[in-house]
Formats: structure tokens, sequence, C-alpha cells
């Protein structure tokens, strides 16, 4: 193997496949990049246990065209190193050499045949736009869990309706739940599916996908499947199931207030700086004069501020909120002003965008996002 190849394109090409790489694994091979050269093209890949990754890009020129497998995380520290122009790259004997503006490295070569088979692409079940796909993963991410002893709840469920052309995405960790919906092009009016995918992994796959574009989503018993210009990565799915929103999320004559998403954000953030551990911020919405007063801490640790709201179906309410669920949940949201659904202390609220009921040209609230309120401050 020998190509040449810009050491911008071979240092992207090694990052996005080596994301996939286990830290740690009893099977040397694992920790490896397969590089595999033919007719002007090099073609990256990684795999570990649960996911795989595969980019193609240009090389400048194929001079002998072949495979090597090398310890991926090391050659990625190499080209963060590397100079900026042309790269050489080769196969010396047991060494595989990368060169360039007089630094030279060479690497170890791991046996071939013992690396396993990449997956295949499972089947294609339709394709989503890249920007709008990542941008929805980000804003249910954030309600996934944290706790691996529940697999199922660590993982965004992906449901896909080809009948309604509608993709949902949701997540809970049992104390908040955020829910997201996008139009999707099936590969066929029947095509539907309902399956849970890691939220750490298909962050990471959804942020590293490009920005403009359709990315093809594929599904089968076992594995999810993303492919978008050039890359293609797959990743095991978790088993059970998330528990279903529908109901949770019908609220029966609730409170409604709407207030300044931006200045809701910057005043818990202010407030919260005195929320020690999940002590809570407390929020009061009053209709007499159109204000929501914000407040936390205990005795004389304690901060406030007064914002203006409208609050319809009840003259006065109290809830409050962990103050990391709440950040977590109005920074999901990019409306110039939230509407929050109110059930009373200690229950259920909802956050949803500032245009109503019903979202730009009367469609459905596309992201949705519930909390738990929990005990008010005394006080």
């Amino acid at each position: 193997m020998e190509f040449r190849i810009e050491r911008s394109a071979l240092a992207e090409a090694v990052a996005w496949a080596a994301r996939v790489l286990p830290v740690r694994s009893p099977v040397p091979v694992l920790g490896g990049l397969l590089l595999d050269t033919e007719s002007g093209r090099l073609r990256v890949s990684g795999l570990d246990y649960e996911a795989s990754a595969r980019i193609d890009v240009e090389a400048a020129e194929v001079l002998r065209p072949g495979k090597v497998l090398v310890m991926g995380r090391r050659l990625l520290d190499i080209c963060k190193v590397l100079p900026e122009g042309a790269v050489a790259c080769a196969v010396e004997g047991s060494r595989f050499t990368v060169s360039g503006d007089g630094a030279r490295f060479g690497l170890s070569v791991l046996p071939l045949d013992d690396y396993p088979e990449l997956p295949e692409l499972p089947q294609v079940r339709g394709a989503v736009e890249v920007a709008e796909f990542a941008a929805a993963v980000a804003d249910v991410a954030v309600a996934a869990g944290r706790d691996d002893t529940l697999p199922a709840l660590t993982g965004i469920r992906l449901g896909l309706d080809g009948e309604s052309g509608t993709m949902t995405l949701a997540a809970t960790d049992r104390y908040r739940f955020a829910v997201r919906t996008l139009p999707w092009k099936a590969a066929a009016p029947d095509e539907s599916a309902d399956v849970i995918v890691s939220a750490r992994r298909l962050t990471e796959i959804a942020r590293s996908l490009g920005r403009s574009g359709l990315v093809s989503v594929a599904l089968d018993a076992g594995s999810a499947g993303f492919e978008h210009a050039g890359m293609r990565t797959t990743v095991r799915l978790l088993e059970g199931r998330l528990p279903r929103h529908d109901k949770l999320f019908a609220m029966e004559d609730p409170a409604v207030a709407v207030v300044d998403r931006a200045r809701l954000v910057e005043a818990v953030k202010r407030v919260s700086v005195v929320a020690d551990g999940d002590s809570p911020v407390q929020m009061t919405f009053s209709a007499a004069d159109n204000s929501v007063h914000l407040q936390a801490g205990y005795e004389d640790d304690v901060a406030s501020q007064r914002l203006p709201a409208t609050l319809e179906g009840a003259l006065e309410l109290t809830v409050a909120f962990n103050p990391g669920y709440l950040a977590d949940a109005l920074a999901s949201f990019d409306d110039p002003s939230l509407r929050l659904l109110l059930m009373g202390a200690g229950q259920r609220a909802m956050i949803t965008g500032g245009t109503g009921p019903d979202g730009a040209h009367g469609q459905p609230q596309r992201h949705r996002h519930l909390l738990m309120s929990v005990k008010p401050l005394v006080g």
C-alpha cells in the first residue's frame, strides 16, 4: 500500500472513524483502524462491540492499492501534529509510515486476519434532513438517563411512521420526558419501526454527520445504521421499551404561562448559583401583575428575580423544579417565547414553544419537554 493525501483530509477521516474505538479492549485489534485504498479512494474503518464507522475520502494519488490495520488512537495523535500539506503514507515491511514536510512517523502493523468483518448496513427505511435530525437528537438527549443499570432509559426511542411521514425521538430518565417529531422520507409507505438507540452513541453520530443533505436511516432487528456523504455508521440497539408518552402528556385544563425564553434562561442560571445540590428553583406566576418571580436558596443565602409573564387558567400558581433539569429543558428550545402548561406544585409541567397549542401553520407542537414539579420552597 502507498498513497498520498492532504493532511486535513486524512486527519478528518481518521478522527471520524476513531470515535467508535473502545478506550480499552481485551482484543488488541479492536483498537485498530483499517485503511483500504483503491482507485483514488481511501476508506477508513473502525469498530467495537457496539458500533462501527466507515468513511470514504478522495486520496490525491494511490500508488499501490492495499489494506493495513494500525492502532487507531496512535494514528489520530500523529495526524494532529503532522505539518499542513500533502502527506505520504506507505506500508514498508511490518511498518506503516506517515511523512510530510520533513516529519516522518512509523507505526506497527496489526494482523489483518484477526480483524472482524465490519457489519453491513441494515435495510434502509428512509431518509431525513441531517441538520434537523441532529437538532432533534440534541433536543431529547438531555432527558436520557445516565444509570447503566437501566439500559433502556439511557437510550433514545426512534419511532418511524411511513404513513404520516413522521419520525419521533423520545427520551426519559423517569423524572423528565422529552419528545421531538420531525418529517422524514420513508422508503415505502408502510415503513414503521420502534427501537431504542444509545443516547450517547446517537448524539455522537448526529454531531458527526455534516450539516446539509439527507442522511439515510437503516434498521434491522439488532442494529441501526446511518449513511451520509461517504460516511456510514452502525450501532447496536438497546433491549427493552421506553414508557409511552401519550397519556402522560395529556394534561386536562392546565394553567398556561408564557414567558420570554432568553430572559428565563438567564434568570434560572442567575438564581441557581445559590441552589446547593438539588435544592429547587421556585417559580411563582401571577396573573394580577403579569409576572413570574424566581427564587432559590434557603435562609440568608438566597437569590430572586422577577420577569414579565402571562398566566391563564389561574390567578397565581407556584411550582418548583430541579435547577439542572430545568436549565437542560429550557436550553433545548430556540423559540423566542415558551409556554409552560402547569398542573400545580408536585405535579407535571409541560414546556413547549410559545406559538400556541399548535406549532407553526397549525401543526402539532414538534418539541415537548415534561418535567415533574418538586416541593416548593418554604417561606
